[in-house]
């Protein structure tokens, strides 16, 4: 039984959050209560953890400790991660698109990587490009899990794709016109996405050769 993504939030891990500066620091077991510490508070200091032992820790330290810590800590970026030997992770959200010429009609999907589900599907919009599509898939991807809450890595089997959310910026060759305004529209909504919001999803490369085609493929090659 695969989890019903429109309640994703309920297979999201348990998170823990400290507040270091509010109207009580502590640590608190859930948004609401965290929430309710630092709303309104000038220059409130608080963030979430994925253990108990983490935020203890954390707070314990004091802000400013953690802060240097963090900083100190090497940055890898979120799409350098290993593929996971053998076989890829069921528990995840797979993302593809599918064109018709370069340019041509260009749709994106997402799918529910163990049974192929479609979670959303967007398209066909006039003369857009393959990479413009898997480009926005990866960012509806990642937007969808933020909103659910939900922990799932997110794989494409594009590496330009992967690229380019890590650099916040669709660097295609695609040039505007009428027909595709709409996708332009789309590609803006997704690099303002990307430069106003943080994420924890691992994006992880779908290995092709080893695994077959990825699981939103259209099957149309």
């Amino acid at each position: 039984m695969h989890p019903k993504w429109l309640n994703m939030a309920r297979v999201a891990k348990k998170k823990y959050y400290v507040v270091w500066k509010g109207l009580n620091p502590g640590i608190y077991e859930n948004w609401k209560d965290c929430k309710e510490q630092v709303d309104g508070q000038a220059d409130a200091k608080y963030k979430s953890f994925e253990t108990r032992e983490l935020a203890v820790e954390a707070f314990g330290k004091g802000y400013e400790t953690y802060l240097r810590r963090a900083a100190a800590a090497p940055r890898i970026p979120q799409w350098k991660v290993e593929a996971p030997a053998g076989k890829p992770i069921n528990e995840s959200l797979a993302v593809d698109a599918a064109c018709s010429g370069n340019p041509g009609d260009m749709e994106y999907r997402g799918v529910y990587t163990a049974t192929g589900q479609e979670i959303f599907h967007v398209g066909p919009l006039r003369e857009g490009t393959n990479n413009v599509g898997e480009f926005l898939a990866l960012v509806h991807g990642l937007a969808l899990l933020k909103q659910k809450q939900c922990d799932y890595p997110l794989y494409s089997d594009s590496r330009n794709a992967i690229l380019w959310v890590q650099k916040k910026k669709c660097k295609t060759l695609l040039e505007r016109t009428e027909a595709n305004a709409p996708i332009f529209d789309l590609i803006a909504r997704a690099e303002k996405w990307l430069q106003e919001n943080t994420y924890t999803t691992r994006i992880l490369k779908w290995e092709t050769s080893e695994w077959g085609e990825i699981p939103a493929d259209f099957g149309r090659k």
